[in-house]
């Protein structure tokens, strides 16, 4: 059933989306850097058959280091991803400021949403020197890649309305133009931070927050400053998004567990801003300084499914509705199997 088309008029997602995000929802985090397209969309299909809620991919021009090997284009994923599934979809995320105009990410977006109602979400950052800056050109210090995604957002929202709009702001230009093909609803726009500041103004002009596991304490703080920007607003900071992707390593074994963690998803253990960072080959260099005590509070590596549970757990206690989940290992099927089965009919909300 799941290998046939799903994506339109007939799919139980068009009107089944939003009920199910009424309550915690627990999607798989397909890594387009460490895997093709066809094997993503494959490990997508199987963790929706295993009970995972649906799908994000990040817009990644490059993979974070030269092992893991892979950087296909997120839109073309997506849509097949859409095709064989009924969950949601979400590019968590892509950067709207270099490689892509804002005009551009709108009508990606605003097509996929036309394509599979109610099941795509637009998630946005300020970009990382890794992907963005293969186009070359100035790369600006983080005050103003963040004020250009704003401003890109600006754009973007311009763009939702469906109507004629133009814009000249300090850092976009569009003639007047609009988008021709348009979903019944614009997809939510989410933006993905780490830094408290950019999530209270998230709560103020987004839609929902996109962040990625970090210790309690800390994604606490951001939630707060999250909800203090929604109530400046006069939003409910508790009915809007607030998405998590947690890296997590899962095998047999602890050593098995570990093993996978500082050969395939070192970046995991880097607690310092890798924005800036152009090349595969400079973060494998750092790759090598990586321990296995620099992944402490930062990912959890295991091999028992119950103390993942009780992080995940953690995270859905903190007020996260979406959380996205990513093993680090190549063993996906065996981690997806397992994890449907041990990890996630256990998590409450």
């Amino acid at each position: 059933m799941l290998d046939a088309p799903v994506g339109g008029e007939a799919s139980p997602a068009r009107h089944g989306y939003r009920r199910r995000m009424a309550g915690l929802t627990v999607g798989y985090a397909a890594m387009l850097e460490q895997f093709g397209p066809r094997e993503a969309v494959d490990y997508t299909v199987l963790a929706e058959r295993n009970g995972f809620s649906g799908c994000m991919a990040a817009d990644h021009f490059q993979p974070w280091v030269p092992r893991q090997g892979q950087a296909p284009f997120v839109w073309n994923v997506l849509t097949a991803v859409g095709e064989r599934t009924a969950g949601d979809l979400g590019p968590g995320v892509t950067c709207p400021s270099f490689r892509w105009h804002p005009a551009m990410v709108a009508q990606a977006s605003a097509t996929l949403a036309t394509m599979y109602p109610d099941r795509h979400w637009l998630g946005l950052g300020s970009g990382e020197a890794l992907n963005e800056h293969v186009v070359a050109g100035y790369w600006p210090e983080a005050p103003q890649r963040i004020a250009m995604m704003f401003e890109a957002i600006e754009v973007i929202r311009k763009l939702f309305t469906g109507r004629d709009v133009k814009h000249d702001g300090r850092y976009f230009r569009m003639e007047t133009t609009r988008l021709w093909t348009m979903p019944e609803a614009p997809p939510p726009i989410l933006v993905a931070t780490a830094g408290p500041v950019t999530a209270r103004r998230t709560g103020r002009d987004c839609d929902g927050i996109i962040t990625v596991g970090a210790p309690i304490d800390a994604i606490a703080r951001l939630l707060e400053r999250f909800a203090e920007g929604a109530r400046e607003a006069g939003r409910d900071p508790d009915a809007m998004s607030k998405v998590l992707q947690v890296h997590l390593s899962w095998a047999p074994t602890d050593e098995e567990a570990l093993a996978n963690a500082m050969t395939e998803w070192p970046n995991g253990g880097m607690a310092f801003p890798k924005a800036d960072i152009r090349s595969p080959h400079d973060l494998e260099r750092i790759a090598a300084l990586v321990r296995p005590e620099d992944f402490a509070g930062r990912m959890v590596v295991s091999s028992d499914p119950d103390v993942h549970r009780a992080r995940i757990q953690a995270y859905a206690d903190l007020g996260s509705d979406r959380i996205y989940l990513h093993n680090v290992g190549r063993n996906q099927e065996e981690w997806i199997e397992v994890f449907g089965r041990e990890v996630l009919p256990r998590l409450t909300r």
